[in-house]
């Protein structure tokens, strides 16, 4: 496991506000048991950052007709929706929440091409909210695959999350698995799907990015 580049501004800079915050408490309130208190309390903290920013080595499966999942996290949504930013038709939603402990690298569901791609700033409601899909700050990115099928994934920003990644242009080549995004600090991101792919994950389901397979689509 190795740590993402986005964590190595916050890293450092969190470990040096979390120390100088330990030496003002400890001299505020100089007893032994609340500078070990503070010590721990700043450990844990330091470590839930870091561990916020891992990225775990992860075995891709292989095949130009599935979909994988593009974000750690839970099932949330699975339902016919009208998707007319970039697709204009009926798709399948599929939704996965990232809450602060997942992986928030983000990862190509397809082998494809990016066809399209558009920043919208917008508000910070709950990543679960029925309207964060159109309401919160999100970019909206295009695939379309060699063989002409299209898809539609959103990266949703929720009420921690501040900043939304995306590394890729218009026009640009990927894999299924492949990182090309990342958003902190929980999150959530929407898949659009052909109303005849077939679903292989449920309300609940928790899936892994890069690793999961949550669509076939049609031969």
């Amino acid at each position: 496991m190795t740590l993402h580049r986005e964590g190595n501004f916050i890293i450092p800079i969190s470990a040096v506000i979390l120390s100088l915050l330990y030496l003002l408490l400890t001299w505020l309130l100089p007893f032994e048991l609340s500078h070990w208190l503070f010590g721990l309390a700043g450990l844990v903290t330091w470590a839930l950052i870091i561990h916020f920013f891992r990225v775990p080595s992860i075995d891709t499966p292989q095949g130009e007709k599935l979909v994988i999942a593009p974000a750690e996290g839970k099932v949330v949504v699975i339902e016919q929706t009208h998707e007319s930013e970039y697709l204009g038709e009926d798709r399948i939603q599929v939704s996965i929440f990232m809450s602060p402990l997942n992986v928030h690298v983000n990862r190509s569901p397809v082998n494809a091409k990016i066809s399209y791609y558009k920043y919208h700033p917008g508000k910070f409601l709950v990543a679960w909210h029925p309207k964060s899909s159109t309401d919160n700050e999100r970019t909206s990115i295009g695939y379309e695959m060699a063989d002409g099928t299209k898809l539609l994934m959103r990266q949703i920003a929720g009420a921690l999350a501040r900043r939304i990644r995306f590394y890729k242009q218009a026009g640009d080549p990927v894999n299924g698995g492949q990182e090309v995004g990342f958003i902190r600090f929980g999150s959530r991101v929407d898949v659009f799907l052909p109303l005849n792919a077939r679903i292989k994950v449920k309300i609940g389901d928790k899936t892994s990015g890069g690793e999961t397979i949550i669509a076939e689509l049609p031969a």
